[in-house]
């Protein structure tokens, strides 16, 4: 008799664990695949061209959450999230190594190949554009050190006796930065180094500039709207050293590695989703003309990556690699409009 209820006892356990089991599998099937949103638009860009992807082409549910920085790097490295489809590796370097020696996060490669940052000119001021009747003003503007010789073009209303380099806003840890290079480039007699006050002001002034025209020496970084709008070329500068940038900064700035970053469990659950996030790679034009389209005609994320699908095709094509998935997304994007 014990020995009967024993086993009755012994089976309904594996019974209740069995269900468990199955549905915890079955919860997990069906949470959707998380992307973390961070609040610049480039990650939500790229999120939502693998969103739409997933949607259409794998039959994925798919959800966005908006996360700081390094709480959303974290949430993936727990499991609350599965893909970012940008990190910055090299704004949390202790975060990262940690992270990759606990194995729970992994990168599948580069999003793109740097974001680089530095001085920036209109094309213009140094070839000149015939469509616009414009002369070449410095033609032979090429590095930072030449900067001496034109500084009567980019010339401060404030301080007329100097030429003025638009800065990183007052509180951005690159204003004090461009401020010593200036005096390490010897440029401290010919330039100030001018605070724009706010992105926003720092990137009107640009957008200003050259829609007149006219000169203008600006600190900028890529991918941005504004490098997708405008033809800018950035200066050279001596390449990155640590020695000089942890003393001087008389260097380029150090670029920062893009990556695809996923949570390991997931990467390792869902193989084919894998290979194609590894595939996955963009250019910093394709990145600026993305961007630039999103600010010129005032859509969303969403609407953005839609129109880099159509637009970059045997981009996204190649990434996947799979007929099925192919004939799916590409049947979806022909009822979508893009303004």
């Amino acid at each position: 008799m014990k020995t009967h209820l024993l086993k009755r006892t012994i089976v309904a356990a594996v019974c209740m664990v069995s269900v468990m089991f199955l549905g915890s599998i079955g919860a997990e099937a069906a949470r959707p695949v998380t992307f973390i949103d961070f609040s610049w638009d480039s990650v939500q860009v790229h999120n939502r061209i693998v969103g739409y992807i997933l949607t259409y082409g794998y039959e994925k549910k798919v959800d966005y959450m908006f996360a700081e920085s390094l709480p959303g790097l974290m949430g993936i490295e727990r499991g609350d999230a599965d893909i970012t489809m940008e990190l910055w590796a090299d704004n949390f370097p202790e975060w990262w190594q940690e992270a990759q020696e606990k194995g729970k996060a992994k990168s599948l490669g580069l999003n793109y190949p740097d974001a680089p940052q530095g001085w920036y000119v209109p094309r213009y001021i140094v070839e000149g554009d015939k469509e616009k009747g414009i002369k070449p003003l410095a033609p032979d503007l090429k590095s930072v050190f030449d900067l001496p010789k034109y500084w009567e073009l980019f010339k401060d209303p404030e301080k007329p006796s100097k030429g003025r380099l638009y800065n990183g806003p007052a509180g951005w840890n690159i204003n004090s930065i461009n401020s010593e290079k200036v005096k390490a480039y010897g440029l401290d007699e010919k330039f100030t180094a001018f605070d724009p006050g706010s992105q926003t002001a720092l990137a009107a002034a640009i957008a200003s500039a050259y829609e007149r025209g006219e000169p203008v020496l600006a600190y900028y970084w890529e991918p941005t709207a504004i490098m997708g709008m405008y033809d800018m070329v950035k200066l050279e500068e001596p390449p990155y050293s640590n020695d000089l940038w942890g003393t001087t900064y008389r260097c380029a700035c150090p670029s920062v590695e893009v990556l695809v970053l996923v949570n390991t469990k997931f990467a390792e659950a869902n193989p084919e989703i894998t290979k194609f996030l590894e595939r996955y790679e963009t250019t910093l034009d394709q990145n600026n003309k993305a961007l630039a389209y999103m600010k010129t005609h005032n859509v969303d994320a969403h609407q953005a990556a839609i129109w880099f699908l159509k637009t970059y095709s045997d981009n996204w094509k190649n990434w996947v690699q799979d007929e099925n998935v192919i004939a799916n997304v590409e049947k979806a994007l022909q009822e979508e409009a893009i303004k």
